[in-house]
């Protein structure tokens, strides 16, 4: 269900959490949230579909599917081998100079903006029943940003510190159209969804109701 009254109307403060760690609301404006969900219907018709990877036995909650590399646990590889082998479809040009006006509105660094090429998007969508353990985006092989895009019914999002899951951490809703990156000494930090609030998202996105999330990456990864 989409909200005529979402939350991405409601004034909010943005800036930076904490070093490293920039929120920036309403990134993205209406038009381009729709265009995006389009592109994401369009990409679960792609050689690897969405899917509940499987972590320590259990399958996630989310579904995910990957752009220009296909994420699993502890790796990523050019083929989907823990799902049916497929060759994953590759990272779209768009998202990569996406990324790199994200990272330059967010951090103020052009230099670090320039440098920075994503090769990989990770994709996940949250029905309103889904969350996301703490964990660390780690399986990089360079310190380059992370980029995250919401779009979508809100979500509670838990920031919290590099060295393991448990406090301190902050807490911030993430609304539709919300930009989140990381970087410097916020770049491991561990983070969570603990929360998606149904009926929270922009009305006409046609998504119809949870969450897409997209994660921007650079793996440090050389194509065979």
């Amino acid at each position: 269900m989409e909200s005529l009254f979402d939350d991405s109307a409601l004034p909010r403060t943005g800036g930076a959490l904490r070093p490293g760690a920039w929120h920036l609301p309403g990134w993205l404006d209406t038009a381009a949230q729709q265009w995006i969900v389009r592109r994401f219907f369009e990409w679960g018709d792609g050689p690897v579909p969405p899917h509940r990877t499987t972590v320590n036995g259990h399958p996630m909650s989310v579904q995910s599917l990957c752009l220009g590399w296909h994420w699993s646990p502890h790796r990523y590889s050019k083929t989907a081998d823990d799902l049916d082998g497929q060759l994953v479809a590759p990272m779209e040009q768009w998202l990569i100079r996406l990324g790199k006006q994200a990272v330059a509105e967010a951090t103020g660094d052009l230099r670090r903006a320039q440098d920075y090429q994503p090769d990989v998007a990770l994709v996940n969508y949250y029905d309103v029943q889904a969350t996301m353990g703490m964990h660390q985006d780690a399986e990089e092989r360079i310190n380059a940003p992370v980029v995250s895009l919401s779009i979508g019914d809100s979500a509670t999002f838990r920031l919290g510190n590099t060295e393991n899951r448990n406090r301190p951490w902050q807490e911030l809703r993430l609304a539709s159209g919300d930009l989140f990156v990381f970087d410097g000494p916020s770049r491991f930090a561990y983070h969570s969804v603990t929360k998606i609030h149904a009926g929270t998202a922009p009305a006409g996105l046609g998504l119809g109701g949870g969450r897409i999330n997209i994660t921007l990456r650079q793996t440090g990864l050389e194509e065979n």
